[in-house]
């Protein structure tokens, strides 16, 4: 796994994509407080847009390297070497 000491940039995209991620879920709880209510669609393209932060979080754990707008796509899909508990 990457670490700040030794990949600074890659360690500070890692933690921009979980603090994203963290920021997104904090606006959809504070609309979902504020509303009372979501629609299907909204709430499935908040979550997704959350979930692809997360994912990268997880695919650029051990990448020392940056990445390409394609290569993001790929990364922000779900792992397929984690299980969900």
């Amino acid at each position: 796994m990457i670490d700040r000491k030794s990949n600074p940039n890659e360690w500070s995209t890692f933690l921009y994509e979980l603090d994203d991620a963290k920021e997104h879920l904090e606006t959809l709880i504070a609309q979902l407080n504020e509303n009372g209510e979501i629609s299907e669609e909204d709430f499935r393209i908040q979550l997704s847009h959350i979930y692809a932060h997360i994912n990268r979080s997880w695919n650029i754990r051990n990448l020392k390297r940056d990445f390409d707008n394609y290569e993001s796509s790929v990364l922000s899909i779900f792992p397929k070497d984690i299980e969900p508990l």
